[in-house]
């Protein structure tokens, strides 16, 4: 038999064996999952779309955080002739204090000599507040009637106005504008040069008198 004759015979031979194996690889992965039909590999299909809505320039100065807990008992009533719906909160909250020194004016930069810079500070603010959710959880839920998930979430806003009422109580406002005078004094003095006093920026600052 002739080299090219058995070639011509062996070639749909070759031609199967391909395909099989470019069939086989495209089945494979489908079939991986009935090697454990009781425990598949599950298969994860993420879509999203990322759209910037806003940019916004920062100036606020973090100078103190303080954290709560709190356990929070949130009662209401739903019906007239049915017990009171009830939600135990076990809280974590933190409040940030801070100074917005985009709020610091020409005027409030006064030089005295070669010595000494005056700075006059805006107010402290209470930057952000809010409830830490992975540090946070739900005790009990009595009579929710259906409604566990509205109640739990209403108890967790109480909380988070809760952390906001507290910081103030607390004196973060006070505890910022010391923490400015701790942090701030020093490192303008650094860049500067000079003794740096720091105070309080007045809302209305008198205006010289027209000549």
């Amino acid at each position: 038999m002739s080299a090219s004759l058995l070639l011509r015979r062996l070639l749909p031979l070759l031609f199967l064996v391909g395909l099989g194996w470019f069939l086989w690889t495209k089945v494979r992965p489908a079939l991986a999952d009935f090697d454990n039909p009781l425990n598949p590999t599950p298969r994860v299909t993420v879509t999203h779309n990322t759209v910037l809505q806003k940019v916004e320039s920062l100036g606020k100065l973090e100078l103190v955080r303080y954290q709560f807990k709190d356990v929070v008992e949130y009662k209401k009533s739903t019906y007239r002739f049915l017990p009171d719906a009830k939600v135990a909160l076990i809280v974590a909250g933190n409040a940030i204090g801070c100074l917005d020194l985009r709020k610091v004016r020409e005027q409030d930069v006064v030089f005295e000599g070669d010595s000494v810079v005056r700075v006059a500070l805006p107010p402290a603010e209470l930057c952000t507040w809010q409830v830490d959710h992975s540090q946070s959880r739900v005790y009990s839920v009595e009579n929710g009637f259906f409604q566990d998930a509205e109640l739990v979430d209403a108890g967790y806003k109480y909380a988070e106005a809760n952390v906001r009422r507290a910081a103030l109580q607390s004196g973060i406002l006070a505890q910022t504008e010391q923490n400015a005078q701790q942090i701030l004094k020093p490192m303008l003095e650094t860049m500067t040069g000079r003794r740096v006093v720091l105070t309080k920026q007045m809302q209305n600052p008198l205006r010289p008198a027209k000549q």
